[in-house]
């Protein structure tokens, strides 16, 4: 092994190592990988950031824009009103949902997908009355088999595709991958419809499904307004005054200190918060009932306008318009919690996931400052289909957590947009524009159909549909970069220099030269399956298009090496690097249906190994006979 063999061996080691750790984010691990790599004299400054303009970067970026258009603008809402006649039985609901998942995430994002059929599996699963965990597995598992089908249904179908026009000059096409992935998935979703569902644990989603349209496990923050009806009064008097409402109070902040449950006797002070844990309809009638409001206590708004009033002042030389003194400030300008109070038709309530790669994922409640910025307010949230019970500001939030927000339909749906949260209601809020659907469907399948029959490269293709798309209004400019996932941007950006690197030191060759000596004899399809369980295996613990930027190379030099076609091997890699079913950190769809299913870690392998093994007993033969050695 010479040094560089072991720098770049080195670099991915400790890459690997720290993905699968999970505490530090993917995209900044591989932004070092490549720095290490230009650092130590294995990438060029020259090309360290080429990766950046790779077709495979570019062509994904593409396709989540057009996702978010086609999304957006309720070209998908037809598909979705399939389900409702096929929700009598278990097996075929779940079936229609897997199904119709896996057909669209073929030509969109799978987690585009997910997002659109998600509130139509809960909503129809609670009027069926059944679990929310009995569907949303299944739902996601068929979102990411769907995505095996076509070049653009999932980042590892497009990393390999490159890496087969590296190696034969040629990328594979838009259908090329449709006769192995149409048979993987129509397997896949046949299996979850007919046997998957009942492996899914009973306690996944925490029960009739119905609990996520009026969770009664939310804890919200009432604040207490000095000429609040219940000043004055203890809390067991406030509790037989509101005994005829389904809400309890579990807790009493003064001055931002949590009292002693001893405390409960002395009488309720203005300023004072009340946790209340209750549903959205009894949250409106406890508020309604004790006078109080919504949002952050008195003291800290009073705070915090103060402090953003003395910065305005100072931005402004402290010699333009006038400020009104703290005393006036009040008749001025409503608190927070005055705007937020819930009063008839003027609000309302929704609930909603926080979707992978949000902005959300990991800051505090405070940090947010919700109500200031986008005049809405977090009124309380769950996580794995369990309650927090502590202050809600202190809480840090991540990707599956349930959101209970509250403020006007308009407000409501740009936060959400902004923050990259998916309602849990069909439609209940929405976050798109709706005018003429089939206009961003039209541009969209002309775009793939000059792709397909050669006359542009896909990202080209794509580039036009974007572009398009913009002109007629189905996204907005300013939506564009919102629609890219930056994170798996920067991930296949970085990647890419540190995979040809591999390559370039000849560690890929070394590695091949190991396995054919580990391996002996054996025969080719025994070697194909090797490398589709082992891509699989580290699927479930890696990004998947990490694991294809890794894995795509050996899969080449291994053909190379056995003289072998590279087509059967990238076809393992690809399939085997979207399979990922034992864990929720193997695939974002996993992570997104957590919190919303209930689901716990170790839920995952009941239903995603049997399906695995499927997938390899189904997937190696295909690939043989459609992609021979």
């Amino acid at each position: 092994m010479t040094l560089d063999q072991g720098l770049v061996f080195a670099i991915l080691a400790g890459l690997l190592a720290l993905l699968a750790w999970g505490r530090i984010r993917y995209d900044l691990l591989a932004f070092g990988a490549l720095l290490a790599a230009v650092l130590t004299g294995l990438v060029t400054p020259a090309a360290a950031f080429s990766g950046f303009g790779h077709p495979a970067t570019v062509t994904v970026a593409l396709i989540l824009i057009v996702s978010r258009a086609l999304t957006t603008s309720g070209a998908t809402d037809p598909i979705a009103r399939l389900v409702q006649p096929f929700t009598r039985r278990n097996s075929s609901h779940v079936g229609i949902l897997a199904g119709l998942a896996a057909a669209m995430s073929g030509f969109m994002n799978n987690v585009g997908t997910l997002g659109l059929m998600m509130p139509v599996a809960l909503t129809t699963a609670a009027k069926a009355g059944r679990r929310a965990g009995t569907v949303l597995m299944p739902l996601s598992f068929g979102a990411i088999l769907g995505g095996l089908v076509t070049l653009i249904g999932t980042p590892p179908n497009i990393i390999v595709a490159t890496w087969r026009g590296q190696a034969l000059g040629e990328p594979f096409r838009m259908f090329d991958f449709t006769p192995v992935g149409a048979v993987v998935a129509l397997a896949g979703v046949a299996f979850v419809a007919a046997v998957g569902w009942r492996l899914v644990p009973r306690r996944g989603g925490g029960g009739d499904t119905s609990r996520l349209f009026n969770i009664e496990d939310y804890l919200a923050e009432l604040c207490v307004p000095d000429d609040a009806e219940i000043v004055g009064r203890t809390l067991a008097e406030i509790a037989e005054q509101t005994t005829e409402i389904d809400a309890q109070i579990v807790g009493l902040y003064r001055r931002g200190r949590r009292l002693p449950t001893a405390a409960g006797r002395q009488p309720v002070e203005g300023g004072d918060v009340l946790l209340v844990e209750a549903g959205p309809e009894a949250l409106d009638r406890f508020a309604a009932a004790v006078g109080g409001a919504f949002g952050r206590p008195r003291e800290e708004e009073e705070g915090k306008r103060d402090q953003d009033e003395d910065q305005d002042g100072k931005a402004r030389g402290e010699g333009g318009s006038e400020r009104p003194a703290a005393g006036d400030r009040r008749g001025r300008r409503k608190t927070s919690s005055e705007r937020l109070k819930l009063t008839g038709d003027e609000v309302q309530t929704v609930e909603a996931v926080i979707a992978p790669g949000s902005r959300l994922d990991g800051r505090t409640v405070e940090s947010l400052r919700l109500a200031r910025r986008w005049g809405v307010t977090l009124l309380g949230l769950s996580r794995q289909g369990r309650q927090h019970r502590g202050r809600l500001r202190e809480f840090r939030l991540r990707t599956g957590d349930v959101l209970l927000l509250l403020g006007d339909r308009e407000r409501l749906a740009q936060a959400m947009q902004a923050f990259d949260c998916l309602p849990l209601a069909e439609r209940g809020v929405s976050v798109g524009r709706r005018g003429r659907p089939w206009l961003p469907a039209a541009i969209f399948g002309g775009a793939i159909a000059l792709s397909a029959v050669g006359l542009f490269p896909i990202y080209v293709g794509l580039g036009l549909a974007a572009l398009a798309m913009v002109v007629v209004g189905a996204i907005p400019v300013r939506e564009i970069y919102d629609a890219v996932d930056w994170p798996v941007i920067v991930l296949l950006g970085a990647l890419i220099p540190v995979g040809g690197a591999m390559e370039t030191t000849g560690g890929t060759q070394l590695i091949t030269d190991a396995i054919v000596a580990a391996t002996g004899s054996l025969p080719g399809w025994v070697m194909v399956a090797l490398l589709l369980v082992v891509t699989m295996t580290l699927s479930d613990v890696l990004n998947n298009a990490a694991t294809a930027v890794v894995m795509a190379p050996i899969a080449a030099g291994l053909a190379g090496k056995l003289g072998a076609s590279p087509d059967p091997f990238l076809m393992a890699v690809a399939v085997g690097a979207s399979c990922a079913f034992l864990t929720p950190i193997g695939h974002q769809n996993n992570a997104l249906i957590m919190g919303p299913g209930g689901y716990s870690f170790g839920d995952y392998w009941r239903l995603g190994l049997p399906l695995e093994i499927l997938v390899v007993t189904v997937a190696t033969p295909a690939i043989l006979l459609f992609w021979p050695l």
